[in-house]
């Protein structure tokens, strides 16, 4: 259960209404304050639909910081959110094997973009050499994104744990379904 009241459209002024019209509990429960809401609200966007990162590659990051940091609400959530971005169900398997370190199938490119994530994550740093490898792949922009977009999910990922914002009943079949306790490897 949540820790704050679930906030609705009607509980909001009408330049605050419009961040509701997905109504999901992170949503509702950020609306206790709206300002936050709507800067959580216009970040998320960016990352979605204005970042030039590949979507695929952006949607893979998001899930390996739930995995890593065992969340529940967004790991299930981008589940889903990312099938509209050509995530498979071998690729979120993928990930757990990524994380158990067993193989994979992930590209170069694409696992440097997981090393980054786990070591940003894990850590708070990304590794010169991980960095380095990277830039060979990755233009200066998509680095950024990227790096940006790790530490946006991680402070969602405390967002939610802070304020015990609960899975939507819609949500937790994909948490029976990629079970974070499995050995994957």
């Amino acid at each position: 259960m949540s820790r704050l009241k679930h906030i609705t459209a009607d509980d909001l002024d009408a330049s605050h209404k419009k961040f509701l019209a997905r109504p999901i509990n992170l949503f509702r429960v950020l609306g206790n304050s709206p300002g936050a809401l709507r800067v959580h609200h216009e970040f998320g966007e960016w990352i979605r639909w204005e970042c030039n990162t590949d979507g695929r590659l952006r949607e893979l990051v998001i899930l390996l910081v739930g995995i890593l940091k065992r969340s529940p609400y967004e790991f299930s959530h981008h589940v889903e959110i990312s099938r509209m971005f050509d995530v498979t169900t071998a690729d979120v398997e993928n990930l757990f094997r990524y994380r158990d370190g067993a193989a994979h199938g992930f590209t170069e490119a694409e696992t440097l973009a997981l090393d980054m994530t786990r070591q940003l994550t894990e850590t708070g740093e990304i590794a010169d050499a991980t960095w380095d490898q990277a830039a060979t792949h990755y233009s200066d922009e998509e680095l950024c994104d990227i790096a940006t977009i790790i530490a946006f999910y991680n402070y969602v990922v405390l967002v939610l744990s802070g304020l015990r914002i609960d899975v939507e009943p819609e949500y937790e079949k994909y948490l029976t379904q990629f079970p974070f306790d499995k050995e994957w490897a």
